[in-house]
C-alpha cells in the first residue's frame, strides 16, 4: 500500500502570466492560476464546460523553469500536493487559501510529448 496521502495531479492551462518572488534569504517563489476544464452532457443532451480555477505555488529549482518557459495559455501537467493556509488581511479579516504546491511540473508539447521537470 502506498504511504502517499496529499497528492495531486492536474493538466490544464495557465490562466495567467506567473509571478516570480525573490526572498531576501536567497529562496524564489513563482505564483499562478491554472484552469482544468471537464465536458459532459447535460440530461438534455447538451455540451457542458465546467472550469475550476486552481492556484499554484512552486519553489527552489522549479522557479526558473516556471520563469523561463511558462506562460498564460501553455498546457501543463501539475503534480504536487494541496496545501492550505490562512493570513489576516488589511482589515484585520482572515482569508483562507488553496492552493497547489508543484513538485513536478510536466510541459505539454504537441503532439504528444511532454518535458519532465522535478523539484530537488
Amino acid at each position: 500500500m502506498s504511504t502517499v496521502r496529499n497528492y495531486v495531479q492536474l493538466t490544464g492551462n495557465l490562466g495567467r502570466n506567473p509571478e516570480i518572488i525573490n526572498f531576501e534569504n536567497g529562496r524564489s517563489l513563482a505564483k499562478f492560476s491554472m484552469a482544468t476544464s471537464e465536458n459532459y452532457l447535460n440530461k438534455a443532451g447538451e455540451k457542458v464546460q465546467e472550469t475550476q480555477w486552481h492556484n499554484v505555488v512552486a519553489w527552489g529549482d522549479l522557479v526558473k523553469t516556471v520563469e523561463e518557459q511558462l506562460e498564460k495559455g501553455k498546457e501543463v501537467v501539475i503534480k504536487g500536493k494541496i496545501a492550505y493556509r490562512e493570513y489576516e488581511n488589511k482589515n484585520g479579516g482572515k482569508r483562507y487559501i488553496t492552493e497547489i504546491v508543484a513538485k513536478e511540473i510536466e510541459l505539454v508539447k504537441r503532439p504528444s510529448t511532454t518535458e519532465i521537470v522535478e523539484a530537488s
